[in-house]
């Protein structure tokens, strides 16, 4: 690939050094971690002069006899994701090397495994993201699935073949449902093309009932990777059970990119359903919000609490979609790169404390850490803060543009469920507060137990992602431009064509 091909290289090359990572490991053992971390840096760097430089498209011949094309495009709305898994996946790929040593030991060619199949999922997110056409989206979107359905199975807790099974069946049938939207979709408008897609449907006068089958389909398939309220069932388990790293990934990374889909696509393609059932959504989303905060507040095991954390912050982002305002669906967005730095910094602050405490993971059983672990300890703070929106930090900057749009749409459309549904929901950040500041407690003050006077901080590589994750949370809450400047015209234009 020449240097004219940024994005086909931020897509393509870990495919490629996945396979020389995985021939590397007889020899580098966890070592190639720092391979793919170096893969990860370079794809991160693409990705920022890119970013840069405004909306830049590739297109490639891939089936000219039904005018399909092999497309790449980053713009105002995909940037933002694009740069958040690649920050992630670097960050965590450093994390991976001292985590997955404890689990795989001295089977060198696993880490090539391990390294590999990781570098394939990176890929996967940020192709979804890029992609142009549906079918090469529906494509990336389960390249998703099959790395991360690997890894859980093999480096998983617990029950992790049925549990990796569980996690492969329901977000596979949420894609099937997509690829039956998407199919549909093609068939009434000849095309995959997904820019040309929304302007053909206006044309066509579709009828609202094929519109609003065709939009639930796809809804509904996003709506299972978001885990949202209903369909979040694999979530808990997936994400308690699956190597820390991945649920590190799996959390903040990959179950928002639904969001980015829905706004990317059926809401594209269907403003007038969406305009029909918001309300609808806006409920769900509320739903969501407080049955993953109540479910928070109720767990021991760490993993999982964050878990269904994750399902809470996936309603506040819905619901801002559903606000259909532009200082909401920006606030949305914006969301996802908060939640994805505060949760990313959360579960390896989570697999630090199973890191030393010998696989201790049951809250009850911890406390008095932050004497020994100071740094963690900071870091936690810093990341449930980020989620409960207190400024100075992205989470306040993301939540008070969101709630904005929000209330300014139950204002203007004057209906009193819209405004209900604001009020409960602002109401229901406390509940993300009561769980956050009560794990803190609990993990890190009060009394130490005996059996873990012995433990200390982590090594360098543990700490420094932490750090980074630490340090682009503040920095992204004291100067949200980094993401606005690319988020808000990007919208504006979206609302602007519906």
């Amino acid at each position: 690939m020449s240097p004219g091909t940024p994005l086909a290289q931020i897509v393509f090359v870990p495919v490629v050094m996945s396979a020389i990572v995985y021939l590397a490991s007889r020899r580098w053992a966890e070592r190639v971690g720092w391979l793919a971390c170096a893969t990860l840096l370079y794809t991160l760097a693409l990705a920022v002069a890119a970013a840069s430089r405004g909306t830049l498209v590739e297109e490639y011949r891939w089936a000219s006899s039904i005018n399909l094309t092999f497309g790449l495009r980053i713009d105002g709305l995909s940037a933002p994701f694009v740069l958040t898994i690649l920050v992630l996946s670097a960050a965590i790929s450093v994390f991976s090397i001292p985590y997955m040593k404890h689990i795989i030991g001295q089977a060198h060619r696993q880490y090539g495994v391990y390294f590999a199949l990781y570098l394939l999922y990176a890929a996967g997110m940020v192709g979804t993201c890029l992609a142009t056409n549906l079918i090469e989206f529906y494509l990336f979107y389960e390249l998703m699935l099959i790395p991360s359905y690997f890894m859980i199975a093999q480096w998983g807790y617990g029950e992790r073949e049925r549990v990796s099974f569980m996690y492969f069946i329901w977000t596979h049938a949420g894609a099937l449902l997509l690829l039956a939207g998407i199919l549909t979709t093609s068939a009434i408008t000849g095309t995959f093309d997904i820019s040309a897609i929304p302007s053909l449907l206006g044309r066509l006068a579709v009828p609202l009932q094929t519109q609003t089958w065709v939009c639930a389909a796809m809804l509904i398939g996003f709506m299972v990777k978001l885990a949202a309220f209903g369909l979040h069932i694999w979530l808990p388990y997936a994400h308690a059970e699956a190597p820390t790293p991945i649920s590190a990934l799996l959390s903040p990374a990959m179950i928002g990119i639904g969001s980015y889909a829905i706004v990317r696509i059926p809401l594209t393609f269907f403003p007038q359903v969406f305009q029909q059932y918001r309300g609808v959504l806006s409920l769900w989303a509320l739903v969501t919000i407080i049955y993953g905060s109540m479910m928070a507040l109720a767990q021991d095991d760490i993993k999982r609490l964050l878990a269904y954390s994750s399902i809470s912050q996936m309603g506040y982002i819905v619901l801002g979609v559903s606000s259909l305002a532009a200082m909401g669906l920006t606030g949305s967005m914006f969301h996802y790169i908060s939640h994805g730095t505060c949760k990313g910094l959360l579960f390896m602050v989570a697999g630090t404390v199973i890191l030393q405490t010998h696989g201790e993971r049951g809250i009850a059983k911890l406390g008095g850490l932050a004497s020994k672990m100071p740094l963690t300890a900071i870091a936690a703070l810093v990341g449930f803060l980020g989620i409960m929106g207190t400024p100075p930090l992205n989470g306040f900057q993301s939540e008070w543009m969101l709630f904005g749009g929000v209330f300014s749409q139950a204002i203007r459309s004057g209906n009193t469920v819209d405004l209900l549904v604001a009020i409960v929901g602002i109401l229901a950040t406390v509940l993300t507060a009561v769980y956050g500041l009560w794990t803190v407690r609990r993990v890190f003050f009060g009394p130490c137990p005996k059996h873990l006077e012995g433990v200390v901080e982590p090594p360098l590589t543990v700490l420094i992602p932490l750090i980074v994750l630490v340090c682009l949370t503040v920095v992204l809450g004291v100067y949200p431009r980094l993401a606005l400047d690319h988020l808000a015209p990007a919208i504006a234009e979206l609302l602007g064509g519906l």
